[in-house]
């Protein structure tokens, strides 16, 4: 503790977007200095971290120089040179959570086959090369429609994912080693954010709800607590602990899942990392997903999980048609209604559905808070 709590102390984050910012905010309540590697120098993380080092993810000899300047290096993205983290860790170099934990998770055929070695719900899915052998077993009726193609590597926030409900969309098919799973018959959408120290300390938070935009394929808005039974709530925390401790991991884990119409509970995957569906964490539960990482990567004790007050947080996101330097609208009216926590990244060129930032909005009651939300929406624009 005395090591980590000097000025001495440098926490390396690879990437700079809004979870590295985030991340940097809570560290800077301690005394730790915090290196960000980034190809961007606009990063969000840029504008308050301790030391910036302008570097690629992807390039070996980028991650290696980067993880050789810091204590302590984490990330806030998978997609990530796995070669030169091993090499680090090879070294003696702290990396956490674990370069073989992400190796695994990086690739989505590896995690699947997980779960089922494990015996952790899933969907039913079979691993593919290509879209021919894709297009074989359709023709030859071993695969059934509706199904969901990702890609095993690279995919994120919802790119890399093709729903095929019919041949009439066997033209969105990606030709590339692939998981195709079996669509499922979704009621909901949930997400439960577990943390885990070395010593094996396990906390989850309570498990949120989340409502996506069909168009843009990213969470549109996401209310805590879920509306969803008790039983259910337990068994999603218990996945999320198994699979945590299954994965020996020290860091954060945020699982995303399904509840099927029949009230099953499947695991959709999963980040080694904070995470868009714990940002309301914030403000509305005692500990944030952000001191929470920090903890668990530091070995500290971990954190209190409790709910301070129901919370919805709506994605602040590019609006349609516009692409260029950033103009905000509608952030004083919704300052002026109660409970709003308006949080933006700092990116200043906004695209089509690009996340620019988030809103947390707190009330005594979820419906209050959901009324809320609306009007945010309405009010935030973003357009350039």
């Amino acid at each position: 503790m005395e090591k980590l709590v000097s000025s001495d102390f440098k926490l390396g984050i690879i990437a700079g977007g809004q979870l590295a910012k985030m991340l940097i905010q809570e560290a800077s309540k301690w005394d730790v200095k915090t290196y960000v590697m980034d190809n961007d120098e606009g990063c969000p993380a840029n504008t308050i971290a301790s030391h910036f080092v302008k570097g690629s993810n992807l390039d070996y000899d980028d991650v290696y120089q980067f993880g050789k300047q810091v204590d302590l290096l984490t990330y806030e993205m998978e997609n990530i040179n796995i070669n030169a983290l091993k090499q680090l860790k090879a070294e003696g170099h702290n990396i956490l959570p674990d370069p073989d934990t992400l190796e695994l998770i990086q690739d989505k055929g590896k995690q699947k086959e997980f779960y089922k070695n494990h015996n952790i719900p899933t969907a039913p899915f079979k691993l593919y090369k290509n879209q021919e052998e894709i297009k074989q077993d359709i023709e030859s009726g071993l695969l059934q429609f509706p199904l969901v193609q990702k890609i095993r590597t690279g995919g994120y926030d919802g790119r890399g994912v093709a729903v095929i409900n019919d041949k009439s969309d066997l033209n969105k098919l990606m030709n590339a080693p692939s998981v195709v799973e079996n669509k499922v018959n979704i009621n909901k959408e949930i997400a439960v954010i577990a943390a885990r120290n070395k010593k094996g300390e396990i906390k989850c938070y309570p498990v949120v709800e989340m409502m996506f935009d069909p168009q843009a394929n990213l969470v549109d808005k996401l209310i805590c607590p879920s509306n969803i039974p008790v039983e259910q709530s337990e068994k999603a925390i218990h996945i999320a602990e198994e699979l945590i401790n299954l994965l020996e991991m020290q860091g954060l884990l945020a699982v995303e899942l399904f509840i099927d119409q029949n009230g099953n509970i499947v695991v959709n995957e999963v980040a080694p990392r904070t995470h868009n569906s714990g940002h309301h964490t914030i403000e509305s539960i005692i500990t944030s997903q952000f001191e929470q990482h920090l903890r668990a990567i530091f070995n500290l004790p971990l954190g209190s999980t409790l709910l301070k007050l129901p919370a919805v947080m709506v994605n602040i996101v590019g609006s349609e048609g516009y692409t260029g330097p950033v103009k905000y609208e509608g952030l004083t009216e919704s300052m002026a209604i109660e409970g709003v926590k308006i949080h933006l990244y700092g990116k200043k060129i906004t695209k089509p559905f690009r996340k620019m930032g988030h809103v947390t909005i707190l009330s005594n009651t979820l419906e209050s808070a959901l009324e809320k939300a609306e009007k945010v929406k309405q009010l935030i624009k973003v357009k350039s």
